[in-house]
């Protein structure tokens, strides 16, 4: 997961972006809005931990801006508590509203439990430079389109949706192809191998379970 620390004191940057990696992820950061502006439009980024007072572009022009570009989960981070600022934060469509001083093991937890939520109900899923847009019903990598037939994309939809999870032939039939088809297990091997050649340096992460089926492994 990518989060993008967007604030002018690079102290709290380091100190978040510290506990981010403990916690495996993968941080980016800016020191003004203009900044995770470009940011956002060049990476793949899975939340925004968005400071309010910046110079050049502030917190919540800044927010305005990507959310009309991509949706993204949204902290904002201030020295501010009061109501006005929560409230025009959050009708800009903020997720969560943390005030400075904070606790980075309390931030972190609120992260987590934001992208939980948000890839429940997610459109859009990703691994390193690996992307599917569910919206714009494409995979990427690397911003560069995969030549998916549809049911190669909805064999990636699937694993992605059941990651690390040991599938059998049977179930990634009933649940891609549905129940009503009367084909047999060729069928799968044959578009696995097919979605392996077009995930090219992603093609590992689909695992063989000898005599069961596959799985979508991603550490």
């Amino acid at each position: 997961m990518n989060v993008l620390i967007c604030d002018d004191e690079e102290l709290i940057r380091n100190v978040i972006k510290e506990y981010l990696l403990l916690e495996g992820y993968k941080a980016f950061e800016a020191s003004n809005g203009l900044e995770a502006l470009d940011i956002v439009k060049k990476e793949n980024i899975d939340l925004i931990i968005m400071d309010i007072m910046m110079p050049k572009m502030d917190g919540y022009q800044a927010t305005k801006e990507i959310k009309e570009i991509k949706n993204i989960p949204f902290i904002m981070l201030s020295a501010r508590s009061e109501e006005f600022d929560k409230l025009l934060g959050f009708d800009l469509g903020i997720d969560d509203y943390v005030t400075k001083p904070f606790s980075p093991k309390e931030l972190v937890a609120r992260i987590k439990a934001i992208l939980k939520r948000n890839n429940e109900k997610t459109n859009f899923y990703s691994y390193e430079d690996l992307v599917l847009d569910d919206l714009a019903h494409e995979a990427r990598i690397k911003k560069q389109v995969l030549p998916l037939t549809p049911k190669e994309y909805d064999l990636l939809k699937y694993f992605f949706q059941n990651k690390n999870i040991a599938l059998s032939r049977e179930l990634i039939l009933n649940n891609v192809w549905g129940y009503d088809f009367y084909g047999d297990d060729r069928t799968i091997d044959t578009h696995i191998k097919t979605l392996r050649m077009n995930l090219g340096p992603y093609r590992h992460l689909i695992k063989t379970i000898r005599g069961m089926g596959y799985k979508f492994e991603i550490k």
